[in-house]
């Protein structure tokens, strides 16, 4: 069977413990995407200056007593800090925020069971939760086909970069019009104002700047690099990522 766990994926839930308490309601004035409709969507956590601190995909969880639950699948080594970040927005409301040791993240090329494409580009292919096991992780093929696609996530690929540089808009992960989260106002301004002047693209590692590389894989020959729209060859821009230098 071919394996399909995300090991380097953790989940996170936040569930109401009072009667009236809206989940996706706290989290819509937080994240960059519209999560009170339909679910999964791909969303950050940013810093007030529009840089990316957290990416997530953000799945709907069933109904508990107080109402119904949200899920994010995140990057596993920094689950514990979206906890808790999170918890720091969370005040008086009350909204349980921990991780849900009891889920894992499953990752396929292929459709398996009708589960839904990756929200960020159906390329990538079809993922889902299921409960947890100690099934052969799928980390290694997955992390060559994001990368041969030309997607970025993490941390470490993708942390302090403002949030549309990361090719966020191409990727469906942010909103114009659902109203104010944090670090809205500098994103929407780059937005309306076409200043995306650097982007996140792989290159062959051998093509890296390293002035300008985020990160790097040698097994794969394949580095992220932060580069000058202007700079970037036009045979390394993926076919779904849209290049407009601002003037």
């Amino acid at each position: 069977m071919t394996a399909t766990r995300l090991q380097n994926r953790a989940v996170i839930r936040l569930s109401p413990t009072a009667a009236g308490e809206d989940v996706a309601g706290f989290l819509q004035g937080l994240l960059t995407n519209d999560v009170t409709g339909e679910l999964p969507a791909y969303a950050a956590l940013l810093s007030a200056q529009g840089k990316t601190m957290f990416d997530m995909i953000v799945w709907p969880g069933r109904t508990g007593e107080h109402g119904a639950t949200i899920l994010l699948d995140c990057e596993a080594d920094v689950a514990d800090d979206l906890v808790k970040r999170l918890s720091l927005y969370r005040l008086r409301r009350k909204i349980e925020i921990a991780r849900d040791e009891s889920l894992a993240v499953h990752w396929s090329v292929e459709a398996i069971d009708a589960h839904p494409p990756d929200p960020r580009l159906p390329a990538l292919g079809h993922r889902w939760l299921a409960p947890a096991d100690d099934s052969e992780p799928a980390d290694a093929a997955w992390l060559a086909h994001r990368l041969s696609l030309g997607v970025a996530e993490g941390q470490g690929e993708l942390a302090d970069i403002l949030w549309l540089e990361t090719n966020a808009v191409e990727l469906h992960g942010v909103s114009f019009s659902k109203g104010c989260y944090i670090g809205q106002e500098n994103t929407a301004r780059m937005n309306w104002r076409q200043k995306v002047n650097r982007r996140l693209v792989v290159v062959p590692l051998e093509r890296s700047e390293e002035k300008r590389r985020k990160a790097e894989y040698p097994d794969l020959g394949l580095a992220l690099d932060h580069l000058r729209v202007s700079d970037i060859p036009a045979e390394l821009v993926p076919g779904w990522m849209r290049l407009e230098a601002a003037e």
